[in-house]
């Protein structure tokens, strides 16, 4: 029975860190949007859903190719994937729009935020 319970439990904590994810995520980003020129999301939904996005991108990106969309964590790799990321997203969501200029500066921004942003970045 305690391994039901452990298992029960694993299965809520996954969850508990994706949702803890996808808000540091959300937050990350419109602090991003903020401080970037040329870099603009409308609405809560919009950021709530670039946020989702941005997500699953950067997991796709780590399990096929094992690289992290990090400008600290990869080096230059690690910073062009974030400023492509943070680009390619303004096509899957409505009311986010960023240039490329505001993308390299958004995924420098956005790397210097997520350092200081508390928690476990792997999933």
């Amino acid at each position: 029975m305690s391994n039901t319970q452990s298992n029960s439990a694993n299965g809520t904590s996954t969850v508990w860190q994706i949702a803890g994810r996808l808000v540091a995520a959300a937050i990350v980003l419109a602090i991003t949007a903020f401080f970037t020129p040329g870099f603009s999301i409308n609405n809560i939904w919009s950021l709530a859903i670039a946020a989702i996005v941005l997500t699953i991108m950067d997991y796709l990106i780590v399990k096929f190719t094992g690289l992290h969309a990090s400008p600290f964590g990869k080096g230059f790799v690690g910073f062009a994937l974030a400023a492509i990321i943070l680009y390619v997203t303004q096509f899957f969501v409505a009311g986010y729009s960023i240039s490329w200029m505001a993308a390299i500066i958004g995924a420098l921004i956005y790397g210097v935020v997520d350092y200081f942003i508390p928690g476990n970045q792997q999933m």
